[in-house]
């Protein structure tokens, strides 16, 4: 069952950013299908930030490298995806990397009710370590940047 605190349907724009649907896009990873790629599972997770499904999150992070639990902070709306760079991470590859910017802004209601900044908006740029483990794509770690 997925848990989304942010609701986008299946026929709009995927969060991700490739132009494609939400359902043909990210949703089917988030429901249970695996990432081919490093960058579909970076994508994918990007996703799950956007829609606040921590349970994907949790389960897409390498065991070895996972906290105890994820969550995502509600008064974060990410806004936008750039994609700068990507290593390996094929399918035929067992580990990758994929550098991007990830845009946000606080939502003001939400920020001043747990007492911070009334608007700021920012961006995540990282370079985010992928590998392979039963078959199946997960994150290991991420150098941020700035």
């Amino acid at each position: 069952q997925i848990r989304h605190t942010v609701s986008v349907r299946p026929d709009e724009p995927c969060p991700c950013g490739t132009g494609a649907a939400f359902g043909d896009c990210c949703l089917p990873l988030h429901t249970g299908e695996r990432a081919r790629t490093a960058e579909q599972l970076m994508r994918s997770r990007y996703s799950a930030f956007v829609v606040g499904d921590s349970d994907y999150l949790w389960r897409t992070w390498h065991p070895r490298t996972r906290p105890g639990s994820v969550t995502t902070d509600p008064a974060t709306v990410w806004t936008g995806l750039e994609i700068l760079d990507c290593v390996a991470g094929g399918p035929e590859d067992e580990s990758g990397e994929v550098e991007f910017r990830a845009s946000y802004r606080e939502d003001h209601r939400r920020a001043l009710a747990r007492g911070g900044e009334s608007q700021r908006t920012g961006t995540l740029h990282e370079r985010s370590r992928f590998a392979v483990r039963a078959r199946r794509w997960f994150y290991l770690d991420g150098e941020v940047f700035g």
